[in-house]
């Protein structure tokens, strides 16, 4: 496998390992993009109501948090890789889950989301971790922007693919079949990564230490109040949007076409960005891609159509990969010049996450408020104009970080 792979990458900017995790990310995106875009719709389906997925999307975002804390203290004591596995293992568990109860998935909508908010917190705290010690300075913009790409292809395969099972086959059946596929792909991701170097685990939990550096170190100040109000964009938009494009269409597979553009452009966009965007520009990517992303709202909040819609994914497809690519390379970079960097790498990463899901907290625990309130939808468009804004002070706070690279 590293010998056919290695053909595709500069060797400079690579090795084996660097590899696997890409492989092991592209399965990932594939199996999460041909489910969980649908569980949502999945869910509504069977209860037609936006609390139900709210509280779904909540317990993501609770669980996910607190299990990074819990897998941060696992990679101190054991090997970050069989973490990695951990959260593959419980993803499977959440789709075997969904696959057993059915037709009552929307009854147990929040254990539901408590498992897959565990999968994802034990999954990305590994692949977190496992990105900065696999990848250095020079390697890193490659590295995120190829899996960006990776992740844009998922996207566009992953959604249509099972839109067209969903669509051709009776409904129930398709979803187990798209569920099952999912499953597959992530045993394949666990088999993978036992061909991965192990990383042993050394020193103590220092996330306290890495908390208090907020006080002392402006740029890792910076970075976590940008995590926050990119949290408060995505906790809503993740799943109102999906909802939206399935009410327009009553119909999977445009739901999967929605994500073909979104992603396709965004694969494209990945890559252009990994090639254009060197250290010194990374501050104008941002501003560029924020306003793209603020702004783009605006072309659906006023006149829903399906038309609008995949406009809209084109414009989001295409201001995703410039504001991510220099972000994270940013905050990684910001995370390497910190004090204790190399002994709490660990903690920096679980720090992000715990502030990056309060944002997502926020702005879900808003919405819910807002529609009991309300007892109606009208206040979501509001709501989506407001925190479609967040990403702007992405750029207010990133432009106040200094690094070597740019002096």
């Amino acid at each position: 496998m590293w010998k056919f792979t290695s053909h595709f990458f500069d060797q400079d900017k690579t090795n084996r390992d660097l590899i696997l995790l890409l492989i092991i990310g592209g399965l990932y995106s594939l199996g999460i993009f041909l489910s969980n875009t649908f569980v949502n719709v999945f869910l509504w389906r069977q209860t037609n109501d936006f609390l139900t997925i709210a509280n779904y999307n909540l317990a993501i975002f609770i669980f996910q948090p607190l299990t990074f804390i819990l897998a941060g203290k696992l990679a101190k004591k054991i090997d970050r890789i069989i973490v990695l596995r951990l959260g593959v293992i419980f993803l499977s568990v959440f789709f075997l889950t969904v696959l057993i109860i059915g037709d009552k998935a929307a009854k147990y909508n929040f254990l539901l989301g408590c498992l897959l908010g565990i999968g994802y917190g034990f999954y990305w705290l590994a692949f977190n971790v496992l990105t900065f010690e696999i990848t250095e300075p020079e390697t890193r913009d490659f590295f995120n922007g190829f899996m960006g790409g990776l992740e844009s292809l998922g996207g566009m395969i992953g959604p249509v693919l099972a839109g067209f099972i969903i669509d051709k086959l009776a409904t129930d059946i398709g979803y187990t079949t798209v569920f099952s596929i999912s499953f597959s792909l992530f045993i394949l991701a666990v088999i993978c990564s036992f061909f991965l170097h192990r990383r042993k685990a050394d020193g103590k939990y220092g996330l306290i230490t890495v908390m208090k550096e907020m006080k002392r170190n402006k740029n890792w100040q910076n970075v976590i109040k940008a995590n926050v109000f990119q949290g408060m964009r995505e906790g809503i938009f993740v799943f109102v949007v999906t909802i939206w494009v399935f009410l327009i269409t009553k119909s999977e597979f445009a739901l999967g076409m929605f994500n073909l553009f979104l992603s396709g452009f965004s694969f494209v966009f990945y890559l252009l960005v990994t090639k254009i965007v060197k250290p010194t520009l990374r501050k104008r990517a941002i501003l560029f891609g924020s306003m793209i992303i603020s702004l783009s709202v605006f072309i659906i909040l006023f006149d829903l159509s399906y038309t609008r819609l995949i406009l809209y994914a084109i414009i989001i497809g295409i201001g995703y990969p410039i504001i991510n690519v220099p972000f994270n390379s940013m905050s990684y970079d910001v995370i390497g010049t910190s004090e204790f960097a190399k002994k709490l790498r660990i903690e920096y990463v679980v720090t992000l996450e715990i502030f990056v899901n309060a944002g997502r907290i926020i702005s879900v625990l808003i919405f819910i408020l807002s529609i009991m309130y309300f007892k109606d939808t009208k206040p979501i468009p509001v709501l989506l104009g407001l925190f479609s804004h967040a990403y702007l002070f992405i750029y207010l706070f990133m432009r106040q970080v200094n690094l070597s690279y740019e002096k």
